[in-house]
């Protein structure tokens, strides 16, 4: 049997805590879609944690976690939850996790734009996280993003910065 969870807001409306409340006894808890821009508080056999980016089945000795192409992976807060969680007494929770490659990945200059356009906006601003996911999701969209993938392609890699990086000078140095 499976059980899918679905979202019909930005994430406000308690995916987390139904999802808590069903891996209890799960094998496998999968994130579609998202980033590092929310998280919940999870409770299992009188532990609780916060997640933010890794899947809730990580709270579960037996569950595999998995993370799919259509989440925004922030390589520094995947890496910080992963040892938090470690710190905390989870065991093997490195070996729990799987991610896909073609996750696409959220750059800190995503985080700066995102923070400078709302400033721009004033009090017309949409109170954005100012994690860069709206960014990182735009580029995904237009296939200029980075995906995990990319990062063991050094001459791939290093094109992708580069265009990137010529797209927001573009826009610095537009007059309009």
């Amino acid at each position: 049997m499976a059980v899918i969870v679905l979202g019909a807001e930005w994430g406000d409306e308690g995916k987390g805590k139904l999802v808590d409340i069903l891996t209890k006894d799960a094998k496998l808890v999968a994130r579609a879609q998202g980033g590092n821009n929310a998280g919940h508080t999870i409770s299992l056999n009188g532990k609780s944690d916060h997640f933010h980016l890794l899947p809730s089945g990580l709270m579960s000795p037996t569950c595999q976690s998995l993370i799919s192409s259509g989440v925004i992976v922030h390589i520094l807060s995947f890496f910080k939850e992963l040892t938090d969680l470690k710190a905390k007494g989870l065991k093997n929770v490195r070996d729990q996790v799987k991610i896909s490659d073609y996750c696409h990945i959220s750059l800190n200059v995503y985080s700066l734009v995102d923070g400078l356009e709302e400033a721009e906006l004033g009090k017309d601003g949409i109170r954005i996280t100012k994690h860069g996911i709206r960014l990182a999701y735009s580029t995904k969209a237009s296939r200029s993003g980075i995906r995990i993938c990319n990062i063991f392609n050094k001459k791939r890699f290093d094109y992708k910065i580069r265009v990137i990086a010529n797209s927001y000078k573009k826009r610095s140095s537009d007059p309009l």
